[in-house]
């Protein structure tokens, strides 16, 4: 039987596990009956009987159920559809967005810098009640060339977010509690915070999100990522900026392009049927509004004209809070694009910089240079939006602001001049003098905080010195104990070997005296 499983070849064993013969099936040895030499006697062992070898045998694991589908069919809705086509309006895109083929494909500007930047578009469709999805694939991956490679920052090259989000939110999603979305590593993103949650995706795979704002279903105020089809996540939650609001489509990416599919049919079909937000019904849909325009059909493009360093930005601050509708053209407002694209924000050179010209040093040639300035200065004039340009010394200088006016000379641009000039209205001073207390207070609340850590530094720093000298001094005392131990032990062994002594010398003395005697 060994010669038999020794015979066998590598691959017929390979796969399971070798154990040692056991001492019943091994040869026993035996003197012959004439005591000359031994005989080889193989004593077989009986075969273990067919069932007794089954029991012996480990259970199979089972393999895992499949988890139970936590939505169910939608039922019919004889409701009338919406028949508005979802698209991506102007004032809901990035200045790189690039949509075609009718809003269904999305690609972004990768020239002067731009490919560092997020490209981010919200539909024009949004859901305020009932379950509805729509699917993105990822078409095209794109590796744009960099010169310095060395000091790239440490970000991925590809990044795409797909969510929802509440209109006139911030474009850039999952910054704030107005929008969720899930990444293409797995993590589920609201208000800056990165949770793993689902699988991830990538290109070539039709990846649907679900939003459930159904009031009678279990999984109300929830979105679900299903990937080909396939469910890749639990229905999370939907922040409290989010819910009994209106949620649009939002998506964000970079060095992409993307296939839009908002239905009706969907590319991958769910375990369960879903109606997509094409096909969404009437009441349940919210449509944004076109871009506000003049009387006469144009768009507006103001220039404001002030004296530097005398309340220019905060008018245009209060300006973009009062008409949200505009997109400010200024270099703070590039800087701050590629900050919240995941770039280090750089530190401010108060020697270099100024609130027109803010510090835009990145380590990144094309975006230290700003050459993405040039790129947006000749897009904007293509793009049909309301501008407001801000460049303080550019509008004040006749020669440039010529120049600036050039680029928005097309019909359906009016030109508007903004000068701050004269005594400002109180409504004005008043918010301008509430945000300078609060700056103030918010100043003085840094420099607190971060004396109380100093303070609390300090601290910490002294209750360690005291416990390393605790420690230290108990260490000595338990190494005097030690010591002292020793000693003792040392001191008494000599009086006992010095009592010995005294008792041999003794007897040796009284043995002595006896034999004299």
């Amino acid at each position: 039987r060994h010669s038999s499983e020794a015979e066998q070849s590598p691959a017929s064993q390979r796969g399971r596990s070798w154990t040692a013969p056991s001492t019943a099936m091994a040869p026993k040895r035996q003197a012959a009956p004439d005591g000359s030499e031994e005989a080889a006697v193989e004593e077989v062992a009986e075969p273990v009987p067919k069932a007794a070898r089954t029991e012996a045998l480990p259970e199979a694991p089972k393999p895992p159920e499949k988890p139970e589908e936590l939505e169910a069919d939608a039922p019919v809705d004889k409701r009338k559809v919406q028949t508005t086509a979802v698209t991506f309006e102007g004032q809901d895109t990035t200045l790189n967005v690039i949509p075609s083929h009718s809003h269904r494909v999305l690609a972004a500007l990768s020239d002067g810098g731009l490919h560092y930047l997020v490209a981010a578009a919200r539909g024009s469709v949004g859901v305020k009640a009932g379950r509805y999805m729509y699917e993105v694939k990822i078409m095209e991956v794109l590796t744009p060339y960099e010169s310095n490679r060395h000091s790239r920052p440490n970000m991925s090259k590809q990044a795409v977010r797909l969510g929802f989000s509440v209109p006139g939110s911030s474009l850039f999603l999952g910054d704030s509690e107005e929008s969720v979305c899930f990444d293409a590593e797995g993590f589920f993103v609201v208000n800056q915070t990165r949770k793993p949650s689902a699988s991830k995706f990538g290109r070539n795979q039709v990846v649907g999100l679900l939003l459930n704002l159904d009031p009678k279903s279990a999984n109300a105020n929830t979105v679900s990522l299903f990937v080909d089809g396939v469910r890749v996540s639990q229905p999370m939650p939907l922040p409290d900026g989010c819910k009994g609001k209106t949620l649009c489509p939002h998506v964000s990416f970079r060095n992409l392009t993307l296939h839009m599919n908002f239905g009706p049919e969907p590319m991958a079909p769910l375990p369960f049927t879903c109606r997509m937000l094409q096909g969404a019904a009437q009441a349940d849909t919210v449509v944004t509004p076109p871009p506000k325009k003049t009387k006469d059909g144009k768009f507006e493009v103001v220039f404001p004209v002030g004296v530097p360093d005398e309340g220019t930005f905060h008018m245009l601050d209060q300006f973009m809070a009062d008409n949200p509708h505009f997109v400010e053209l200024s270099d703070r407002k590039l800087v701050e694009w590629a900050a919240r694209s995941g770039l280090p924000k750089p530190k401010p050179n108060f020697q270099r910089t100024s609130n027109d010209k803010p510090d835009n040093h990145f380590g990144l040639q094309a975006l230290d240079e700003l050459q993405m300035r040039r790129i947006i200065a000749s897009i904007a004039p293509l793009v049909p939006r309301n501008y407001i340009v801000m460049e303080v010394r550019s509008n004040l200088v006749k020669a440039e602001r010529m120049e600036l006016l050039k680029r928005f000379s097309g019909p359906h641009f009016k030109r508007i001049a903004k000068v701050a000039i004269g005594e400002p209205p109180a409504s004005y001073k008043d918010k301008v003098m509430k945000l300078k207390l609060k700056e103030k207070q918010d100043k003085l609340d840094l420099e607190y905080k971060q004396r109380q850590l100093e303070k609390e530094r300090k601290k910490q720093i002294m209750l360690k010195k005291r416990e390393m000298i605790e420690k230290r001094k108990a260490l000595q005392e338990q190494v005097a104990k030690v010591k002292a131990e020793e000693d003792a032990k040392k001191k008494a062994a000599a009086e006992e070997e010095a009592a010995a002594k005294a008792a041999a010398a003794a007897e040796a003395k009284a043995a002595a005296a006896a034999a004299a005697a």
